[in-house]
């Protein structure tokens, strides 16, 4: 089968006729930065006996309105209009007879619209729609129009006109085709990009919803912000920084790493901001994802997702929230013109985001209210500064860096070992429950603070601040449970109200209802959000779907850590979608779908795995299992043991289909 790919520009179409074509024009030129909207140009026009001459307008910046009229006996018309923003019309007509022509340009600050009506020639005519301008009219005269700005157009014509309309223009050339269309621009879609250029792959964008990239080092800049992974871990393995200023690094030093590394490996010009993921849907026609953005349109062979499993904020669903006068704000979406000093703070959960904004806040608020409903457990974090010597030998010693995070790798996996059983994780228990102990004096409060569930369920948080600052004589810990949130007030199941003016929600991330699989529709029209509603929230190797052809998923089911780096498993990931990519190539395929016995195999393994491990009898409930009870989230054993997985593609686990094959191969 040979599929025809959608065109990366406008295509040049010709049509001659003979009539009697009649001219009346519109076009919009878009402000600066903004994609523009499609115009249409209607071409039709009488000339009769006579010649004229037409005068030329032009509109004042700002707003300007210029009307020309030419009639009388000369033989050629010329006018010309244009706006302060970047649009031009010219038009010239020739012929024997009367011309008229009206036109109106307004235009503001970056922008400017044009419009008119004007006499065209009768006679055999030509319609010509060229890319990147608009249409022109060629008969026994002519009639040019050129717009500074780059807008599609349609033509109509009837009798010596055509009708033609160019797809919605986006930025680039409109309904591009991409041999690859990345969704997020956080770790997981630079990492990909970076590893699409490695391996020659240059056809590809990146699509980001919001106007910078980052992902959840972008979102996420509440005070106190930090990585509870050592630095040397936490960034790429092929894009090491010696220049951390500490163990563990903070929100700022991820975020400009990451940008960083987009610009030395020349990920910047695939980029596409603004451009927010409307949907996916898989063309089974022409094996390829019609994908629609906030901006347009566009076509590819395959789509990766690199949107994570932390980066929509989960609201909790309390009665009476909606209705609270006072400010409130996601921790992840923190209002930083909000000012916390003297404020009346109540902060709900006491998750990974809390443990750090909490201490960061607690001197300056009056008083703050921290409702918890299970307490987490919290070990010492062991961050220093890196020396200047240190520094230096990160810089100049040959190999040190990578020893540095090699061990640090290799050394995590023991972490592994000790979650795989309940019963392993004593020694976990005892630190955690010694740096309680030895920062919570009062035996009464660290009762409070002591949980019920097994050391690992829930995720380890880590922190020297936490406990100081908790134990502060503003700051009262509530347990009960709220029932109802009022206009200046909250009220828990006690019966005890407590004013306040400033919620702040440190409630975590929709982790296993992926809102992007609510966009991404496969094979049978379904999305993937109601494919896992009804058999599980499950992948293949973390990252295919059956039904789903030529989709890849980084940070999909299952490939979550609770002892190690997620850059492990992503640049695990990375490897394995480059060797699917280079195996659609080498191979002439057009489509990979994996066999649905193949993720049911792989799934019903790793289920058996996470069986007797913490994560699924620890006795807690965590982010990392979905409504059901399941746990989509966990990877549950060593990192090594995905690495060897994803190294190379498992092409037998594949249906196929080929350019002459339009069947799913077996």
């Amino acid at each position: 089968m040979t599929t025809t790919p959608a065109p990366n520009r406008t295509t040049n179409t010709t049509t001659t006729g003979t009539g009697t074509p009649t001219d009346a024009s519109t076009g919009t030129a878009p402000a600066a930065g903004v994609a523009p909207t499609p115009t249409t140009n209607t071409n039709a026009g009488t000339n009769t006996a006579g010649t004229g001459t037409g005068r030329a307008g032009t509109g004042k910046a700002g707003t300007g309105t210029a009307t020309n009229t030419g009639t009388g006996k000369a033989g050629t018309g010329t006018g010309t209009t244009t706006g302060s923003g970047s649009s031009t019309a010219t038009g010239t007509a020739t012929g024997s007879g009367t011309a008229t022509g009206t036109g109106t340009s307004t235009g503001t600050t970056g922008s400017a619209s044009a419009s008119g009506t004007g006499a065209a020639a009768s006679g055999t005519g030509a319609t010509t729609t060229a890319p990147r301008t608009p249409p022109r009219t060629t008969g026994t005269g002519t009639r040019t129009a050129t717009a500074a700005a780059i807008t599609a157009a349609t033509a109509t014509a009837t009798a010596g006109t055509e009708h033609a309309t160019a797809p919605h223009p986006t930025g680039d050339l409109a309904v591009r085709h991409l041999k690859v269309a990345v969704i997020g621009a956080g770790i997981s879609g630079l990492g990909t990009a970076i590893g699409l250029l490695k391996a020659g792959i240059d056809d590809f964008l990146v699509f980001e919803r919001a106007t910078d990239l980052g992902g959840t080092w972008r979102d996420n800049t509440y005070p106190g912000c930090a990585c509870d992974v050592q630095a040397h871990l936490y960034s790429y393995s092929f894009a090491r920084n010696p220049d951390w200023k500490s163990t563990f690094a903070t929100q700022a030093e991820v975020h400009a790493y990451l940008k960083d590394c987009a610009t030395r490996h020349g990920v910047d010009p695939h980029l596409r901001y603004d451009h927010e993921l409307l949907d996916a849907t898989w063309n089974d026609t022409h094996h390829h994802w019609d994908i629609r953005t906030k901006h347009g349109r566009y076509t590819a062979q395959a789509l990766i997702t690199g949107t994570g499993y932390l980066s929509d904020p989960a609201i909790p669903n309390i009665p009476g929230l909606d209705t609270f006068t006072g400010t409130v704000f996601h921790s992840s979406r923190w209002n930083h013109d909000h000012d916390l000093t003297g404020r009346d703070v109540a902060v709900i959960g006491t998750g990974a985001s809390a443990i750090q904004f909490v201490p960061a806040i607690q001197p300056d608020v009056n008083r703050l209210d921290l409702y918890q409903r299970t307490p987490p457990w919290v070990a010492a974090k062991p961050d220093k500064p890196n020396t200047p010597r240190h520094t230096w030998m990160l810089r100049h010693l040959p190999g040190y860096q990578r020893f540095r995070r090699t061990f640090n790798k290799h050394g995590r996996e023991i972490v592994a070992f000790f979650m795989s059983r309940p019963s392993r994780t004593t020694g976990m228990k005892n630190m955690a429950a010694g740096h309680l102990k030895k920062s919570v004096t009062d035996p009464t409060l660290r009762a409070r603070l002591t949980p019920d569930y097994t050391v690992g369920c829930k995720r380890l948080l880590f922190s020297n601040t936490w406990y100081p600052a908790i134990q502060q004589p503003n700051v009262d810990i509530v347990s009960d449970t709220i029932t109802h949130i009022g206009p200046t007030h909250i009220t828990t199941t006690d019966g005890t109200t407590r004013h306040i003016d400033t919620i702040i929600l440190a409630t975590g991330f929709t982790a296993t209802d992926r809102p992007v699989a609510h966009l991404i529709h496969g094979r049978n029209g379904h999305t993937l959000a109601d494919t896992w509603n009804r058999d599980g929230m499950t992948a293949h190797r973390g990252t295919t779907i059956h039904g789903f052809p030529n989709l890849f998923m980084l940070l999909g089911p299952n490939t979550t850590l609770g002892h190690s780096s997620q850059t492990v498993m992503i640049e695990a990931q990375i490897t394995y979608i480059l060797a699917a990519l280079k195996t659609l190539h080498t191979h002439h395929l057009t489509t990979l779908d994996v066999h649905p016995h193949a993720q049911t195999t792989y799934n019903n393994t790793l289920q058996n795995r996470l069986k007797n491990t913490v994560w699924n009898t620890g006795g807690c409930t965590s982010w990392y299992t979905d409504t059901k009870g399941n746990n989509p989230s966990i990877w549950p054993t060593y990192t090594w043991r995905f690495r060897h997985q994803t190294r190379t593609f498992d092409l037998t686990n594949y249906q196929t289909t080929t350019h002459t094959n339009h069947t799913p191969n077996p």
